[in-house]
């Protein structure tokens, strides 16, 4: 696995993975009052394969538990993180683990 730094850029409204000083990933998310929606994760495809869309969500969900926010898995790549990392189940609702089959 390569090393993978993750970094907000809230401008952005993105959390953005890089390896050395090249952008790999990122993961979009709009800030509501109590709650992140994440909607959508990309891997460049040079880095593919190397962890950055796991790093990228065990991050941002960490960050999302940190922070005191409920998260809402728009992006399905987030959703199926939490699906198979039941640890993260927690930080969404029951109403909205429904919706997304969490």
């Amino acid at each position: 696995m390569a090393d993978i730094q993750i970094t907000n850029n809230a401008e952005k409204h993105r959390y953005e993975a890089f390896i050395g000083s090249e952008l790999a990933g990122y993961c979009e998310y709009n800030l509501l009052t109590d709650a992140i929606m994440f909607t959508h994760t990309e891997v460049l495809e040079a880095h593919e394969g190397k962890g950055v869309g796991s790093t990228l969500a065990k991050h941002v969900l960490d960050a999302a538990r940190s922070d005191g926010k409920h998260v809402i898995p728009v992006c399905q790549f987030i959703a199926g993180y939490i699906r198979k990392h039941r640890d993260y189940a927690d930080l969404v609702r029951a109403d909205v683990q429904r919706a997304f089959k969490i």
